[in-house]
């Protein structure tokens, strides 16, 4: 298997051990070297315990998986301040992962936060009519 294939399927196999469960450091930490990326998945797993992560597309081109995907959860911890909703949410998300040694090192990420924010119903944003 060539070094992409392997990166992807590094990939594959992290989402599947992180998503939909708990997700402690010891397990974040067999698949991330990033201390940043370590902070955005507490902070989502303190807001949104045990999220799903569902990949809708995988590109991987040399050390580089790009993903394109999903979180889904229930806001059940508080975030930013914000207390628990209780709403079921869905947050479209892009991010791409550098590899080393089988290992995540970097991450470049954006997501739809203001999507999350109207599904948790504290914003509204303006959705274009089209006929």
């Amino acid at each position: 298997m060539n070094q992409e294939k392997q990166n992807k399927q590094f990939i594959i196999d992290y989402y599947n051990a992180l998503a939909g469960k708990e997700k402690p450091e010891q397990m974040i930490r067999k698949y991330v070297a990033d201390e940043k990326l370590i902070e955005h998945i507490k902070f989502f797993e303190r807001s949104f315990p045990e999220y799903d992560l569902i990949p809708e597309e995988i590109i991987a081109e040399g050390n580089r998986v790009f993903v394109r995907a999903r979180i889904e959860g229930m806001h059940e911890g508080e975030m930013a301040g914000i207390p628990p909703t209780f709403q079921e949410i869905k947050m479209p998300f892009a991010i791409c992962y550098r590899i080393e040694n089988e290992k995540i090192v970097d991450h470049w990420m954006i997501a739809d936060q203001m999507e999350l924010l109207e599904q948790l119903g504290l914003a509204r944003t303006m959705k274009p009519e089209f006929d």
